[in-house]
């Protein structure tokens, strides 16, 4: 059946297609998918390079790339996005969207059974939002989670999303990375945040979790009862855990690996030169799209709380050099709190966004109490919450894959007389530091926006989702007038309206700054032109094939 779409809401989801649309980077270098493609070869092993160790391996209850991209071949959204994030069905077989926007019903389908073999209901959908989804995906908690009425379950085949009021983005916020679906009778009556099933996941998804060797590789094998007829092709996918990026293009090289995630600026001219490779350029990410590059402030310490000092720090950051040295041109410098990649909601030429002047850095830093003698660390006088003579030194805490952000991000600050000092941590231990520990100065992270603001915007911002959930509220920003801002933008139909309250939005936000937005990021996949099928996230190797 096909579905019903949102007749009062129409014109803000054709928007939203739209600006999704038009971030599918056009003179993109792709390969069709197999499924249009001839008859694809079927067996073989897939072999995939990992950034890091992924720590864990539960989606529903994290938005860090590293889970995400390491689990979502192993589970299931109601919804699936194609590469163009269109919404066809996927763990549900049809919805209907009724009462101008405020229920939603989906018809789930029968026959779909867990990799244990326990079948499918509507029930592990309800519990998986209720414990996990809503609570700990900060994401959806912000999003989904804020404009929710109930959930309810009227058969094992049926579940309907009740909302306070017509609620627009909900289909984009049910695919594997936004809402991967769990198994009730794994989780019911556990902690989640310690169940077990956390490390030997069992899900709907193309493949199945054989074996995880932490720091070293996950073994998967096809799910030949998967829901999705003939799929997938391959018999396995094995993914290695390379942290270096060169060592992973020498892997590729060599035939160790047939796909990366990523590919260094360096090694790419040579890579598409040689004949031998496929590519995929997108912003979307396991994990994630159109995601920014962003420093947080923790600005429960003092030393942060003067907005001064964090202009004077933003000022001081010259971002064309992370484009140039970091990125490779594979980005852009970050305009905007909103990144580029959703048009309708992106502001264009905000004042007071900082712009690299190092003059203007020193002389901001001058009027905010931090005085430099000779060209050394500077030091406090008169600032507030901060004893005279204290260091402007700081910690910068990291992923171990960020560190060419952090090691320029040093030597910029350096020059205006900051004291930088780098903290990498890997991203399980770097989520409980920052987010339940509290205990960082400051940080990096790819927050990623997704296709609207309400799915990887808000929960940044918004003093509800300050706490110990994953990729949160990192900096711990508190303004009543942004929360009612977000607010509105949530429940106002016309686009228009819609756009310019997320202009005001911004506005606001680049007078606080409660973060730096640095550069907008996407990535060059990379893969032999003997494979096809692929797409760029998710269940990327779902439809995959290759020949010998």
């Amino acid at each position: 059946m096909a579905a019903r779409r949102l007749v009062a809401l129409a014109g803000a989801a054709a928007l939203l297609l739209t600006a999704c649309a038009g971030s599918d980077n056009e003179g993109n270098e792709t390969r069709p998918d197999a499924r249009s493609s001839g008859a694809p070869a079927k067996g073989g092993t897939l072999s995939v390079a990992l950034d890091s160790d992924p720590g864990a391996l539960n989606p529903a209850i994290t938005t860090s790339g590293g889970t995400h991209t390491a689990s979502e071949l192993v589970f299931s959204g109601l919804v699936e996005l194609t590469p163009k994030l269109e919404q066809v069905p996927e763990l549900a077989e049809s919805w209907e969207v009724l009462e101008n926007g405020a229920l939603y019903r989906f018809n789930l389908r029968n026959g779909v059974t867990w990799h244990d073999g326990k079948p499918f209901t509507s029930a592990d959908v309800k519990h998986t939002f209720d414990t996990m989804l809503l609570k700990l995906h900060s994401r959806t908690a912000a999003s989904v989670g804020a404009a929710l009425s109930s959930i309810t379950t009227p058969d094992p085949d049926t579940v309907e999303f009740r909302f306070k009021q017509p609620y627009a983005p909900l289909l984009q916020q049910l695919d594997v990375t936004e809402a991967p679906i769990l198994p009730k009778h794994l989780y019911e009556g556990t902690d989640v945040a310690k169940n077990p099933a956390n490390n030997k996941p069992v899900g709907t998804g193309p493949f199945k979790l054989v074996s995880y060797t932490p720091g070293s590789e996950l073994r998967f094998t096809a799910n030949r009862e998967y829901f999705k007829k003939d799929l997938p092709y391959l018999d396995e996918v094995v993914m290695r855990v390379i942290p270096d990026k060169g060592n992973q293009v020498v892997a590729l090289e060599a035939g160790e690996v047939d796909w990366l995630f990523g590919t260094p600026g360096p090694d790419l001219p040579r890579l598409k030169s040689s004949g031998k490779y496929d590519f995929i350029t997108t912003p979307l990410n396991p994990g994630g799209s159109n995601c920014i590059m962003t420093v947080s402030f923790n600005l429960d310490r003092p030393l942060f709380q003067d907005v001064r000092l964090r202009r004077a720090l933003g000022t001081a950051l010259d971002r064309d050099q992370f484009v140039d040295r970091v990125l490779f041109g594979q980005g852009r410098v970050a305009e905007a709190p909103i990144s580029s990649g959703i048009p309708f909601a992106h502001a264009s030429g905000l004042k007071g966004m900082p712009e690299f002047d190092r003059a203007e850095a020193e002389r901001l830093l001058d009027e905010a109490g931090w005085k430099r003698q000779g060209g050394g660390t500077r030091t406090s006088a008169g600032v507030a919450g901060v004893p005279d003579g204290t260091p402007l030194a700081f910690g910068f805490t990291h992923f171990p894959t960020f560190s060419a952000y952090a090691q320029l991000l040093r030597a910029q600050l350096t020059s205006v007389g900051a004291d930088v000092m780098l903290q990498p941590l890997e991203p399980p231990v770097f989520a409980d530091t920052v987010f339940k520990a509290r205990n960082f100065d400051t940080n990096i992270i790819s927050y990623c926006n997704g296709v609207d603001p309400e799915i990887g915007v808000k929960r940044m911002y918004v003093t509800s989702n300050i706490g110990p959930v994953p990729f949160s509220n990192s900096s711990a920003y508190r303004n009543p007038e942004v929360d009612k801002l977000f607010e509105d933008a949530r429940t106002t139909v016309d686009p228009k309206a819609r756009t310019q309250i997320y202009r005001t939005l911004q506005e606001k936000l680049v007078q606080d700054l409660p973060y730096l937005w640095i550069v907008e990021t996407e990535a060059n996949r990379v893969f032999p032109n003997t494979c096809k099928g692929f797409t760029p996230s998710g269940h990327f190797a779902e439809a995959a094939s290759c020949t010998t």
